[in-house]
């Protein structure tokens, strides 16, 4: 069977843990040159070194310079971007009136700047091309918004603008533009959370459990594969049913 991102060159910002570790070593499984991005060089040359034909980058989603760095390499080693897959992102939790400006700017420049500014380096390329994939993590809190997240829940929910409004721009040229929403995933990041409040979300999912980063690596394996070739502009949810 023909491996489903066969030779595509892939881009996965925060690869080097959690879902985008996971999406790495799916998409690597199904034939992709994988070029990992990461803030933290030495998490994500190690992550690297563990996939086969993997690249590290140290590329900061804040940091155009180091963006366009990156990507400028990529295209001298291998012509061209298939794929886009914008999963960086950060929390800084506190309730609105505790929360500090420093909080709220720091979410917002990783979370949904960061987006913006990976995504408008990467899409001239793929413009050349004619053709293109690019999938923004958003969340389920992007959807509902959440206790304590402000700056979390207004940088998802300008996510899935930003993919309403690229595909709008970008699908006439070629380039599908989606977003996926997951629900509570075992990460280190969730899996930090005081164990009181894990308890609550695993009751207050309809599976009863929290999801998998490799759950997750599944989605965005389908909505970067030409088996989405008619899927754009949609922000898939994938939290176990906990909006129910």
């Amino acid at each position: 069977m023909q491996q489903r991102l066969h030779d595509k060159v892939a881009i996965i910002t925060g690869g080097a843990k959690g879902i985008g570790l996971a999406t790495a070593q799916r998409f690597a499984a199904e034939g992709a040159k994988v070029m990992l991005a990461d803030v933290n060089l030495e998490a994500v040359q190690k992550a690297a070194a563990s996939l086969a034909g993997a690249e590290a980058y140290a590329i900061n989603v804040t940091d155009r310079t180091s963006i366009q760095a990156a990507i400028e390499m990529i295209m001298q080693r291998h012509g061209r971007i298939d794929i886009l897959i914008n999963n960086a992102g950060i929390t800084q939790d506190a309730r609105l009136i505790k929360m500090t400006e420093a909080q709220f700017d720091a979410v917002i420049d990783v979370n949904l700047k960061g987006v913006f500014n990976c995504t408008q380096l990467v899409a001239p390329y793929m413009l050349e091309a004619g053709k293109g994939a690019i999938v923004n993590a958003s969340s389920v809190v992007g959807l509902y918004g959440n206790f304590g997240q402000t700056n979390y829940s207004a940088s998802k929910f300008g996510v899935i603008g930003f993919t309403k409004t690229w595909a709008r721009e970008l699908g006439p040229k070629g380039i599908r533009v989606n977003a996926v929403c997951p629900g509570f995933i075992a990460t280190e990041m969730v899996k930090a959370m005081p164990t009181a409040i894990l308890a609550d979300i695993e009751r207050r999912c309809w599976l009863g459990r929290l999801g998998t980063p490799a759950e997750m690596a599944n989605i965005y394996l389908f909505l970067a594969s030409d088996e989405a070739s008619y899927v754009n502009g949609i922000a898939l949810e994938a939290s176990g049913g906990i909006s129910l």
